[in-house]
C-alpha cells in the first residue's frame, strides 16, 4: 500500500502537459510523478530535472543512462527504479542479451571499458557510505570526460532521489515496470516487494 496514493494524471494540466517527456521513455507517466504533483512545483521540478540529466549528448547514450541508473538503484534496493530503468534501457536499444549479461558487465564482451568503468562508478557512488575512491575516479576519467563525468554523476544523483522517494513512498509500480522487472530481473533477485500496491 503506498504512503500517499498518485492522482489522476488529468490533475493538473500543467504537469500533465510536462508529464508526456514520460511516454516516450517508459510509455506511460510513472506513480512517482503522479504522487509528486500534489504539490506540482515538486512535480514540474522533478520532471526539469529528469529531463535534463536524461538528455543525450553524446557518448553517454540514453540506453546508457539507464543501464547506470540501474546499476544505483541496485545499489540502493529501490526494486521500483530498477524495473524503471531496465524498461528505459529496453526501449533506448539494450538488447535483452546485453540486459541480462549486467552483472557480468567486469568480463562479458557486450560491455567496453568505458562502459564498465561508468558502471563500476555507479555502484561505489550510489553505495551507502559512498564507495568511491582513487582507483574508481581515474578509471571513470580515464575514459570520459568532464563533461561526460558530470552527465553520469546527474544520472545517479537524480536515481539517488528517485530510489529515496519510491522506497519511502512504497510507490506502485505499473504493469508495464512490473513486466520487465518479472521477465529481465527476477534471476537477480528481483520481485515487486513493497510496490506491489494495494
Amino acid at each position: 500500500m503506498p504512503l500517499v496514493a498518485p492522482l489522476p494524471s488529468d490533475h493538473s494540466p500543467e504537469v500533465a502537459e510536462l508529464a508526456k517527456f514520460f511516454f516516450e521513455t517508459l510509455g506511460f507517466v510513472p506513480n512517482s510523478v503522479l504522487t509528486m504533483q500534489r504539490r506540482p512545483e515538486i512535480a514540474k521540478a522533478f520532471i526539469a530535472m529528469n529531463r535534463a540529466v536524461m538528455t543525450n549528448h553524446g557518448r553517454v547514450t540514453s540506453a546508457l543512462k539507464r543501464l547506470i541508473g540501474y546499476m544505483a538503484s541496485h545499489a540502493a534496493g529501490c526494486r521500483y527504479c530498477q524495473a524503471h530503468t531496465a524498461l528505459a534501457a529496453r526501449r533506448y536499444g539494450t538488447e535483452d542479451t546485453k540486459l541480462a549479461a549486467i552483472w557480468d558487465y567486469r568480463t562479458s564482451p557486450l560491455f567496453d571499458e568505458a562502459e564498465r568503468a561508468a558502471l563500476d562508478f555507479a555502484l561505489a557512488a550510489a553505495a551507502i557510505p559512498n564507495a568511491v575512491d582513487d582507483r574508481i575516479a581515474e578509471a571513470l576519467k580515464s575514459h570520459w570526460d568532464d563533461g561526460e563525468i558530470v552527465e553520469i554523476v546527474g544520472v545517479i544523483s537524480l536515481f539517488g532521489y528517485l530510489n529515496r522517494w519510491n522506497d519511502s513512498m512504497a510507490t506502485s509500480i505499473e504493469d508495464g515496470a512490473a513486466s520487465v522487472g518479472e521477465v529481465h530481473l527476477a534471476g537477480f533477485g528481483w520481485e515487486k516487494g513493497k510496490h506491489a500496491g494495494s
